[in-house]
């Protein structure tokens, strides 16, 4: 199994020739981008499972031990869709949606409760895509979540 290790400057310049979707025509990215949404809003991963590679593998930053590094695989994306689900419940909007062949990235704007208390932030999606599969995402966060640290 090869690990990808993405290069901060190589996305940049990936996103910088992407362009922005328009249009009424879903893409194999829009229908990743909204895959990805539904797994956060309603806890089904089937779907975004389904357009994953052998070799799958991601990044959130959550602020807890076991989650602060690169994370491999269907099941421990099912256990963070899993923990998400059990502290934050969201509605995700997407606001941009960009996309080549390689990457495609989407911001959401995030809305709902997290731990009980009101919720509201921003957060980006840069996925890797092999052929017509995700490799890989990553995810940046708008506002430290310091409220997963004490539920």
């Amino acid at each position: 199994m090869t690990k990808s290790i993405v290069n901060t400057d190589i996305v940049l310049q990936q996103v910088s020739s992407m362009e922005k979707s328009v249009g009424s025509v879903p893409s194999r990215n829009h229908e990743i981008f909204d895959a990805f949404r539904l797994a956060f809003e309603t806890g089904n991963t089937v779907d975004f499972l389904n357009k994953v590679t052998e070799d799958f593998h991601f990044f959130v930053p959550l602020p807890l031990e076991g989650w602060n590094q690169e994370q491999q695989g269907k099941e421990r994306f099912e256990e963070l869709i899993r923990f998400e689900r059990s502290v934050l419940q969201v509605q995700l909007t997407p606001l941009i949606k960009l996309e080549n062949e390689s990457y495609g990235m989407v911001v959401f704007r995030a809305d709902g409760t997290l731990n009980g208390l009101p919720y509201r932030n921003e957060l980006t999606v840069v996925f890797e895509f092999e052929a017509d599969r995700i490799r890989s995402f990553r995810e940046y966060v708008g506002m430290p979540l310091k409220n997963y640290e004490n539920p």
